[in-house]
């Protein structure tokens, strides 16, 4: 990636953050913004959101990434005044879900750690006691 997409990507993601928080409101809900993907042509973005707070995940997750679809275009005419590039990207707004991965991996490592052998090789000890 060069270094001018990177830019652009924050500079999208600074912009968008500001103006998802000026413009929607969330119920009891704090949605930020983690990466901004954006294809070499400009054209499309991928914007991927977080949200903590609020009761029934899946229910609030469906909700805030329906809100932000149905606000789209004003976001997209909102960051076409703040970013001034030859192109303002389409917005596709996703759910980043690598804190639940990650949370779901470091759960695994602990139950395979809290068994004794968190590998599943045999150690040598055990070899010399079978034999």
């Amino acid at each position: 990636m060069n270094h001018r997409l990177q830019r652009v990507q924050e500079l999208i993601k600074r912009e968008l953050s500001d103006i998802i928080q000026r413009h929607i409101r969330f119920d009891g809900v704090i949605v930020t913004i983690n990466e901004v993907d954006i294809t070499p042509d400009l054209k499309q973005a991928h914007v991927f959101i977080s949200a903590l707070g609020g009761t029934g995940q899946t229910t609030n997750y469906q909700s805030i990434l329906h809100k932000l679809e149905s606000n789209r275009k004003m976001l997209q005419q909102e960051m076409s005044k703040r970013v001034v590039i030859k192109y303002t990207p389409h917005l596709h707004f996703k759910f980043d879900t690598t804190a639940e991965r990650a949370t779901r991996i470091f759960s695994i490592l602990e139950e395979l750690d809290s068994e004794g052998n968190p590998t599943g090789v045999p150690s040598e000890s055990e070899d010399r006691e079978d034999s």
